[in-house]
């Protein structure tokens, strides 16, 4: 039997051809509308997918042949996964393939909050020359938070530990750090108060909202910076910036928002104290070729199950 893969978003090309030489036709069809995709799912087996497409129940119901869906990525908030797994079709992602890449960018972002690079780049490139107004802090000697010590989470730790952090963390699924003598676990309040930087790194819960909201940044010491490579809505970004523009919030980087992208009338943007990259948290080669591999390993092996 035939088994056909839709990926309909850009996938890494030795995942393709890894899946080919294994006998399964894919096709790489990056530009389907929504409407489009409906209409063209019903001729495929399995559908890869990254952030950009939408995998809904609408799209769901039309695959008559769906069996496997895989988020070649962190999480699943473009699946509606409980819907597939209702009507008995795998659901997959790829976890760990760019934990790496996902926690450089935060290091990358507290190094931009902390020594003003984005604002000196622009500042820079505009005429002006910052040199006074754009005074530092070191991140060596200084705590960390981090809010959800999965493997993202675990990986930014180690880096921070080694470049002379204390580190904090809180994970409302743990009770105990997974990394003892690099982070010590504590209660969320504790780590809210006590941290010069903190980093989110959970997956966002419509039913809960976001998990750092007015009531969060108030219990928070005075120049804390924000890191967000997470989730969009994890942060109240309304509150987030008024914290911003009160001062309470010395900086805020983010790789996500609540809407993407984000409108060019947001406040947010507005804001001169922040560093923004648009959701790149895996966009790197090695990423990438670790997530294909992965992709490629999951569908290939699925296919051969539903050959038997």
């Amino acid at each position: 039997m035939t088994f056909k893969v839709l990926a309909s978003d850009p996938l890494d090309a030795g995942a393709a051809k890894a899946m080919r030489e294994a006998g399964l036709i894919v096709d790489e069809r990056t530009s389907l509308t929504p409407e489009a995709l409906v209409r063209e799912i019903v001729e495929y087996d399995a559908i890869v997918v990254r952030s950009a497409t939408k995998v809904r129940a609408e799209v769901i119901d039309a695959g008559k042949r769906l069996k496997l869906i895989v988020r070649a990525g962190v999480g699943l908030d473009n699946v509606d996964a409980a819907h597939a797994r209702a009507k008995g079709i795998e659901v997959r992602n790829t976890p760990g393939a760019s934990s790496n890449s996902v926690a450089e960018l935060a290091l990358g972002h507290m190094l931009s909050l902390a020594r003003h690079i984005g604002r000196g780049t622009a500042s820079t490139k505009a005429g002006k020359w910052e040199k006074k107004q754009l005074e530092g802090v070191e991140i060596e000697g200084k705590t960390l938070g981090i809010i959800g010590i999965g493997r993202i989470g675990q990986s930014l730790a180690r880096k921070a530990h080694g470049l002379g952090m204390t580190v904090l963390c809180y994970d409302a699924v743990l009770t105990a750090s997974p990394l003892p003598g690099i982070t010590r676990f504590v209660p969320l309040g504790d780590l809210l108060g006590r941290s010069d930087f903190i980093s989110l790194h959970i997956p966002y819960d419509p039913a809960v909202g976001a998990t750092i909201g007015e009531k969060e940044f108030a219990q928070m010491k005075p120049g804390v910076r924000i890191v967000n490579c997470a989730r969009g809505g994890v942060v109240d970004e309304a509150a987030l910036v008024r914290a911003l523009e009160t001062g309470k919030v010395a900086g805020a980087a983010l790789d996500v928002f609540a809407t993407e992208p984000p409108a060019a009338d947001d406040p947010l943007l507005r804001q001169t104290n922040v560093s923004l990259t648009p959701h790149i948290g895996a966009a790197t080669e090695e990423a990438q070729a670790r997530v294909g591999d992965e992709v490629a390993r999951i569908v290939i092996e699925f296919a051969k199950t539903a050959r038997k």
